[in-house]
């Protein structure tokens, strides 16, 4: 593996940017050497429409675009981070909320403590955020799952 590897997409805030991010973020996966089948490529997969569709549903239009931007170095940590030009971090909401939505930013940080990582939010200096997911690189012990 190089030293560090990392690609970035910016894509328009609208809801088919959301296959179009997931697609872009699994192919890097795979070039990289995570089988597509990997447990660890599907809470990837999970985790980045989850972080996309809360920067399409959530920045009130104030993002037109946003960017996904993927890494891997030498300390094999893998970063996925979403990047909009909304400056209000993501809201926890309360578990007695019942609602059809909302949940995503939970399921984020389910499936990333789940895999060893960490979740985090970085103001950006235009004024935006970045939320980001760290996970350790396991590509060769990420548990494959087996065909029906």
């Amino acid at each position: 593996m190089a030293d560090h590897q990392e690609a970035s997409a910016t894509l328009p805030s609208d809801a088919a940017s959301v296959r179009e991010a997931r697609a872009f973020v699994c192919a890097l996966l795979a070039e990289w050497g995570l089988p597509a089948r990997a447990d660890m490529a599907d809470a990837v997969r999970l985790i980045v429409s989850e972080l996309v569709t809360n920067a399409v549903l959530h920045t009130d239009g104030r993002s037109p675009f946003f960017t996904v931007t993927v890494s891997l170095d030498r300390d094999e940590l893998l970063r996925v981070g979403v990047t909009d030009s909304h400056p209000r971090p993501p809201r926890r909401l309360p578990a007695a909320v019942q609602q059809d939505n909302g949940r995503g930013l939970a399921i984020i940080r389910f499936l990333t403590a789940e895999n060893g990582g960490r979740l985090s939010v970085v103001p950006t200096p235009q004024g935006g955020k970045t939320v980001l997911v760290a996970l350790p690189w396991r590509p060769a012990r990420a548990g494959v799952v087996p065909e029906d």
